[in-house]
């Protein structure tokens, strides 16, 4: 049986060169399949170019650039890591701008290896609850998050994850999250009427 438990969800994901191939393309199929649409923004049009560790893997399609990136307009972001995707993400002003938006909304966020460098740089973490890939564990504690060596961590809006390997239970965690925080604003939208 199909799940369909996100059909119409609009998910932003952010990425750029240099992104790790599977942490992109696995949870986007995964979105996908529980019937999310996706929409990958980069600083670029055309195609960016994925990576497997420090290989080059497949290009993929860019959907829009960042600069036309609203986050009034999508439900949810995931975002895939990637040394120098992160690094490369978090210096642009307008991916900053994006997540702080949908964290001040309370919107889920999925985030995965090197990403949470943007939440940092946007000034999101203190006082968060996370994990990532180990080797920037200093930079999110130096930013004020309590840093977890776990495949997976949930702190309210947020779900974060290490590295390739935690990507099956990143899916299920970050499409549970996503399926709440839907179902919640439903209630809310109910209310309100």
């Amino acid at each position: 049986m199909k799940d369909s438990s996100l059909e119409g969800m609009r998910v932003a994901i952010l990425a750029t060169d240099g992104v790790e191939e599977s942490e992109l393309l696995e949870p986007r199929k995964a979105l996908q399949e529980a019937g999310a649409e996706t929409t990958l923004f980069a600083p670029k049009e055309g195609s960016i170019q994925s990576f497997n560790h420090h290989d080059k893997a497949s290009s993929v399609n860019v959907d829009v650039t960042l600069a036309q990136a609203d986050p009034s307009r999508f439900d949810a972001v995931l975002l895939p890591g990637g040394a120098l995707n992160a690094d490369t993400l978090r210096v642009q002003p307008r991916a900053q701008e994006f997540v702080r938006e949908m964290d001040r909304q309370g919107k889920p966020i999925a985030v995965i290896c090197h990403a949470p460098w943007l939440l940092v740089s946007a000034g999101c973490v203190r006082g968060r609850t996370m994990t990532s890939y180990h080797t920037i564990q200093d930079d999110l504690r130096n930013a004020g998050a309590s840093w977890r060596d776990e495949e997976v961590v949930r702190d309210n809006n947020w779900v974060s994850s290490r590295q390739p390997s935690d990507i099956p239970v990143f899916n299920r965690k970050m499409i549970e999250l996503f399926r709440e925080k839907r179902a919640s604003a439903a209630e809310r939208s109910r209310r309100a009427a």
